[in-house]
C-alpha cells in the first residue's frame, strides 16, 4: 500500500475534470468520443515515465533521471488515469492491490499496461479500479508517498491551465 496513503480523490477528480472541461470546449471537442485517444495519451505518458525511472534499460549503465522528473512524469499520468475514469463515469480509486504478487518495476509497468488494455476492452469499474490499484502501486514502488502525488499533481494542473491560456 501506497506510504502516507491520504489521497483526496475526490478533489483530485473534480480538479480533472475542470481541466477537462476547459479542453474539450475550447477544442469544440464537446460530445465527441475520445476515450481511445485518452488511453493511447496515458500510455504514452506511461511509457515517458518508464524511460526516465530506465528500469528496462539494461543495455544502459545510466541511472534513472532526478526523482523530481520522475515524480512529474508519474503525474501526467495521472492526469490521464482521472481522466479515463471521468470518461467513463467513475470517480472512486482503488489504491490497493490485495494479495497481487510481488513484482519487479519493469515488471509493474506491464501489469498497469496491461490494466490499460483490460479497461479499454470491458470500460467496466472493476477494470478502472485494477488500473487505479496498479498505478498506484507503481507510484509507491517508485518511492512516492500520497501527499507527494497530491502537491505535484495540483501543480501539474496549475501548468496544463497557464498551457491552455497560451493556445498549447
Amino acid at each position: 500500500m501506497m506510504k502516507d496513503n491520504n489521497l483526496n480523490v475526490k478533489q483530485l477528480f473534480q480538479t480533472q475534470k475542470n481541466l477537462n472541461d476547459r479542453i474539450l470546449e475550447e477544442h469544440n471537442l464537446t460530445g465527441h468520443d475520445l476515450f481511445q485517444e485518452k488511453q493511447l495519451a496515458f500510455l504514452v505518458e506511461l511509457g515517458e515515465l518508464a524511460n526516465e525511472t530506465r528500469c528496462f534499460k539494461y543495455w544502459s549503465k545510466k541511472g534513472p533521471a532526478e526523482r523530481s522528473v520522475i515524480l512529474e512524469e508519474y503525474v501526467d499520468g495521472l492526469h490521464f488515469v482521472l481522466t479515463l475514469g471521468l470518461s467513463l463515469g467513475y470517480t472512486t480509486f482503488a489504491t490497493d492491490e490485495n494479495g497481487q504478487a510481488e513484482r519487479t518495476l519493469t515488471e509493474q509497468f506491464l501489469y498497469v499496461m496491461e490494466s490499460t488494455h483490460h479497461l479499454n476492452r470491458n470500460r467496466n469499474e472493476e477494470d478502472f479500479h485494477m488500473l487505479t490499484a496498479s498505478f498506484m502501486k507503481l507510484g509507491d514502488m517508485l518511492g512516492f508517498s500520497g501527499q507527494e502525488i497530491e502537491q505535484a499533481y495540483f501543480e501539474k494542473n496549475k501548468v496544463n491551465h497557464e498551457r491552455q491560456d497560451q493556445g498549447y
